[in-house]
């Protein structure tokens, strides 16, 4: 190690010059234009990089190129288990853009339909700094996401740190009779532990309203996902009978988490922080039930009505909708009473289709002319334009 500290004790460049003392201390002195150089870059990263909060959702745009020290925002927690699992890491991923697509379906025909920016870290954008029912949903559905990815690369042999549940072992019965536990189940148990470690590990650092919040959801995500755990079976027996069956546990489709959070949404209890810090306590002194399955938050929504950068609203001028509907994707709801622009577009289909012997469908292409409707943009005050 000395005769490794004489030579750097001699060393110099463009960095500064680098002496050793005589305890064996190695002190590098950094020339005074580089310093300069050195803080004005931190000062501008520092400046022009966004807030970031949970950000590991950015993992899904990283896709096959998810390098741990590349992640911006992951707590030191989060980096430490990407770096002892990056082949979990691909698989949060790829249940990241599944869960964001899932939210997406679920508010389609809403004026917040879940939509993304391109190349933002945040994902979201400022829509999720508030601590609304909106943002509730994502992190519930985003929790979910990891679970059921975890799980389903578990199942699939994908992982090296976990496989498929093979716990369950010998006979049990249900309405159709008795069976026998066989294959393998998913292992949905380790899917929820590496995910509360994963995605609490933010909120655990903070105590605030916001950080309970976003743990209460995400527990409710994860246990939606146990929630609708199902039997499959094989049978056995003479011409395929079910006389003899075996059974394990498996997920069911992700579309069904997706709509069970999506109820949950509607029904979400606003909250607020009580007094010691430790907990929440529901906003409507009224309310009597759990609010233990149930999401929760803590400010209203804005309407979504018209862009407003700094509550991260992008608006809903040009957004289709529907005249004759009467819900939240009519015209009305949608477009907030500022009316629709009518536009008639050719829409090609199939149509006419026969089957073919063997084994082909053919089919004709078909095309109608339909009617577009889409929300008007705000209009601006005259008195603006008279400025």
């Amino acid at each position: 190690h000395r005769e490794c500290a004489r030579y750097k004790g001699r060393s110099s460049g463009a960095m500064g010059t680098t002496s050793v003392t005589r305890n064996g201390t190695i002190t590098r002195h950094r020339s005074k234009p580089t310093s300069r150089i050195y803080f004005t870059f931190i000062l501008l990263l520092l400046i022009f990089t966004p807030r970031v909060d949970s950000s590991w959702w950015y993992i899904g745009a990283l896709g096959a190129r998810v390098i741990c020290d590349n992640i911006p925002g992951l707590v030191n927690k989060q980096r430490q288990l990407c770096q002892r699992h990056p082949d979990l890491m691909q698989s949060i991923g790829e249940g990241a853009k599944e869960w964001i697509r899932e939210c997406q379906h679920q508010f389609r025909h809403h004026r917040w339909n879940c939509s993304t920016l391109d190349r933002d870290h945040t994902v979201f954008g400022r829509v999720m700094l508030r601590s609304s029912r909106e943002a509730a949903f994502v992190y519930a559905i985003s929790s979910a996401g990891v679970v059921y990815a975890i799980t389903r690369a578990c199942s699939q042999g994908e992982l090296k740190i976990c496989s498929c549940d093979g716990h369950k072992r010998g006979r049990a019965s249900d309405d159709r009779g008795n069976f026998d536990w066989g294959g393998c189940s998913d292992n949905i148990n380790y899917g929820i532990k590496f995910a509360k470690a994963f995605v609490d590990a933010r909120e655990r650092m903070v105590k605030d309203a916001r950080a309970l919040m976003n743990l209460h959801n995400n527990r409710c995500g994860r246990m939606a996902v146990k929630r609708f755990m199902k039997l499959e079976c094989k049978c056995h027996g003479v011409s395929g009978s079910c006389a003899l069956r075996t059974c394990w546990l498996a997920m069911s489709d992700f579309r069904r988490t997706g709509d069970y959070l999506r109820k949950k949404y509607n029904t979400a209890i606003e909250v607020t922080m009580n007094q010691d810090g430790t907990g929440f306590m529901v906003a409507d002194k009224d309310f009597k039930g759990s609010t233990k399955n149930e999401l929760v938050y803590v400010e209203n929504s804005p309407d979504y009505c018209l862009m407003d950068r700094a509550a991260g609203s992008l608006g809903t001028a040009g957004r289709v909708c529907n005249k004759s509907s009467r819900g939240t994707d009519g015209c009305e709801v949608m477009c907030c009473g500022r009316g629709y622009d009518t536009m008639r577009v050719k829409r090609v289909t199939k149509c006419e289709c026969k089957f073919k012997w063997c084994c082909a469908v053919e089919c004709k292409d078909c095309e109608d002319m339909v009617d577009v409707h889409t929300c008007k943009p705000h209009k601006r005050p005259d008195w603006l334009d008279l400025t």
